[in-house]
């Protein structure tokens, strides 16, 4: 989804007879693939089938909820209007923003989607802070990642504190980013005017069109960013001795900020990255939970469009404000869990 801001211009329309060409980039590269694999026959290789069972493995557990997760972002996108979110912009400004992070619960968005909502939910007349707190909690607290956590841990010892440790920290963790925020002036927050595109919808187009457009290119966005977190993740656990992980993974809060750095790094979307995390059995579930909690809210992608879409104050608060609310909350739980 495109973010206009005051010096950007609206993309240009794709001119007639020349079609978006990713798919068939796409079909080029996985044959390409396959016939690499026929040729070389990866599995006879020992370092090479080990890395393509950890990245199959990982693309099949995480990809049906990136897809239901493109699925309800679009038809939220299409069916759901902004003023859905009135009623919180009349409560009492000390209950708007954790009802706001409540509200993310109702409204399966992932982070990319969540920025533009809150941005146009800001403009409409709800808080600044409210706004800004339903972006971050409801990329983690939507009941497609609580089940794609509870998936991702099954019959595990620590599921059940891997799904309500992340669902209560990033509650807690937006609240905190909200609060903050709040006390920024809207004209240092905001950046760029609301334009007519933002406010209405366009008579146009149909809403299937619209919600198959945007389911394709939710999609294809997501599952970029899972197909390279997968690759990145098989690559280390192939790759990385386990004693250099282990040794990492017992420093206390070294293996936190390694783990938060991981997910800010990798910047997969909320519905894929528990199967991720998983997969770093080495590391702890505090640490494990930092990178469940950190990487929705801030992540490269994460970056660019926060800097594009507020201020670049906004960005560095968000940056060290959840840093350390997510980095002291991780620690807490590590000596509570023991």
């Amino acid at each position: 989804m495109a973010l206009r801001t005051r010096t950007q211009e609206p993309p240009a329309p794709t001119p007639t007879g020349a079609p978006d060409r990713t798919w068939l980039w796409v079909l080029l590269g996985l044959l390409a693939v396959a016939l690499a694999a026929r040729v070389l026959d990866p599995m006879g290789i020992p370092w090479l089938r080990s890395l393509l069972i950890v990245f199959g493995s990982l693309l099949i557990e995480a990809m049906p909820f990136v897809a239901i997760g493109a699925a309800v972002s679009a038809a939220i996108e299409v069916f759901v209007p902004a003023s859905s979110f009135a009623k919180i912009a009349t409560l009492p400004k000390a209950a708007q923003i954790p009802a706001a992070a409540i509200a993310g619960m109702a409204f399966p968005v992932c982070e990319c989607g969540s920025v533009p909502v809150a941005r146009r939910l800001a403009r409409k007349g709800l808080s600044p802070a409210a706004a800004v707190t339903f972006m971050l909690a409801a990329p983690i607290v939507n009941p497609v990642v609580i089940a794609s956590t509870y998936v991702a841990y099954r019959g595990r010892d620590t599921q059940m504190l891997m799904v309500g440790g992340r669902f209560l920290l990033g509650l807690i963790v937006a609240m905190c980013v909200g609060w903050v925020v709040g006390a920024i002036a809207p004209g240092d927050l905001l950046r760029g005017a609301a334009t007519q595109a933002e406010e209405e919808e366009g008579p146009a187009e149909t809403r299937a069109h619209r919600f198959f457009s945007h389911l394709s290119g939710d999609l294809l966005f997501m599952s970029r960013f899972l197909i390279l977190g997968a690759l990145i993740a098989a690559t280390i656990q192939t790759f990385v001795p386990a004693t250099v992980a282990n040794s990492l993974a017992s420093l206390p809060v070294l293996s936190l900020l390694a783990m938060m750095f991981l997910a800010f790094i990798l910047s997969l979307c909320s519905e894929s990255d528990a199967f991720v995390a998983a997969s770093f059995t080495a590391f702890g579930p505090s640490a494990q939970l930092a990178f469940l909690v950190f990487g929705p809210m801030v992540d490269t992608k994460l970056a660019a469009l926060y800097v594009g879409t507020y201020s670049r104050r906004f960005f560095w608060t968000v940056l060290i404000v959840v840093t350390t609310a997510t980095l002291v909350g991780c620690l807490w739980i590590e000596v509570i869990w023991g």
